[in-house]
């Protein structure tokens, strides 16, 4: 798009004027009214990522400013914009669409806008690069910088018509619709999977797990990694040195996962490998998750640990979960790291001497995670759809 064509890369048939530029001091206007009566309305804050949330949602008890006194605080109207000038550059702004009064910080900016801007086609427009920019070239201060509401009025935003605005606002909207119900989707399939890790593996203390699949009946053995490892179950290491510059020296298309929980812990791909076979890998310093590795050819990082298993004593996949769930119960710290030779002694595990139920928990929660793989993939592209349409449908 050319600045002189002053239309957005993607738009509505049907509009074809040219949109205009305005300053927000054209069109909105400070809103906030003092509670100097004390109204006892409820007490929001401005997150960074929900907007408008109540403060005993957004911090325990209230927060600090539970029984502060409210004199000062901001009446904020239905229909309002509220920020934050000190967090506004991380996007510590909302919109005020309950049907009721609420009061905010005195800290904070309130205004609304005229019947020449649709509220919703500003939010979107406030969630783009665009604003980020505009923020970025007016805020001021020393240590720390602030955007006041003389700033947010010297701002400008291209504009169409309201017609065309309204379009655009029902459309991000929609989008943020579809997101929220994928986010809840995939929420609820992580709850689920850390309940059902806690429900077939024996507590502590028990032989046998809350939840089992028919047929099995045989208690189950607790066992230490170091006695799996003595009787030649399993076999533990630790990954080798490569850096980036190896990497570069010696491409290839071989995955390099290291400790990082992003990605699976992929670092990059190199033009050798270490292994072709199924393992396990985990975070030296504890950090992270535990990562069943199916057979392909890769190669492990000296910062990751890693478990070999004989098929023939354990199921490698069950192993897997087993470890996570005893990994998520204890704490890594800088004095207390996930060496082999620290979790030798620290894990205790419930396992069944069945290898056919070590098989169908293994799958089951295989399944699962391929599910939840499958909604976080969906999810992260919508998210990406539309960073891409807040590029492409405003100016």
């Amino acid at each position: 798009m050319t600045e002189q064509a002053k239309v957005p890369a993607i738009r509505f048939a049907g509009f074809t004027d040219p949109w205009e530029q305005r300053k927000f001091v054209d069109f909105v206007e400070a809103s906030g009214i003092r509670n100097k009566d004390n109204l006892q309305l409820e007490s929001y804050s401005v997150s960074n990522d929900r907007g408008f949330v109540p403060q005993d949602e957004q911090f325990e008890n209230g927060g600090t400013m539970r029984d502060a006194d409210k004199t000062a605080y901001w009446i904020v109207e239905p229909g309002s914009f509220a920020y934050n000038p000190a967090r506004i550059n991380v996007g510590s702004i909302g919109y005020q669409s309950t049907r009721k009064n609420v009061i905010v910080s005195s800290l904070y900016e309130v205004f609304k806008t005229d019947r020449s801007c649709d509220d919703r086609f500003l939010w979107h427009w406030f969630k783009s690069s665009l604003f980020t920019k505009q923020i970025e070239m007016l805020q001021e201060g020393g240590v720390r910088l602030y955007f006041f509401f003389d700033k947010l009025q010297k701002s400008e935003i291209w504009m169409p018509n309201v017609d065309e605005q309204r379009i655009i606002g029902q459309q991000f909207d929609q989008l943020d619709s579809l997101i929220t119900l994928h986010q809840r989707k995939y929420d609820k399939l992580v709850v689920f999977k850390k309940s059902m890790l806690e429900k077939m593996f024996p507590k502590d203390g028990e032989s046998v797990p809350e939840i089992r699949f028919a047929g099995f009946t045989d208690p189950w053995e607790q066992r230490k990694l170091g006695e799996l490892e003595k009787d030649a179950t399993l076999y533990m290491g630790r990954g080798r040195v490569i850096s980036a510059k190896d990497m570069s020296n010696t491409p290839g298309t071989f995955p390099v996962y290291s400790s990082s929980a992003l990605d699976n812990g992929r670092m990059g791909a190199y033009g050798k490998y270490m292994f072709n076979q199924e393992l396990i890998t985990w975070s030296i310093d504890g950090g992270g998750a535990v990562f069943y590795r199916r057979k392909h050819r890769f190669s492990v990082t000296n910062v990751s640990g890693y478990i070999a298993v004989n098929p023939e004593k354990i199921n490698c996949k069950f192993l897997a979960y087993a470890m996570s769930l005893a990994h998520s119960r204890i704490k890594f710290d800088y004095t207390v790291k996930a060496h082999p030779s620290v979790i030798r002694s620290l894990y205790t595990m419930g396992i069944p001497i069945s290898l056919q139920e070590q098989q169908v928990i293994g799958s089951f929660f295989s399944r699962l995670d391929n599910l939840i793989t499958l909604h976080q993939r969906k999810l992260e592209l919508l998210q990406n759809i539309k960073k891409s349409l807040l590029d492409k449908m405003f100016v």
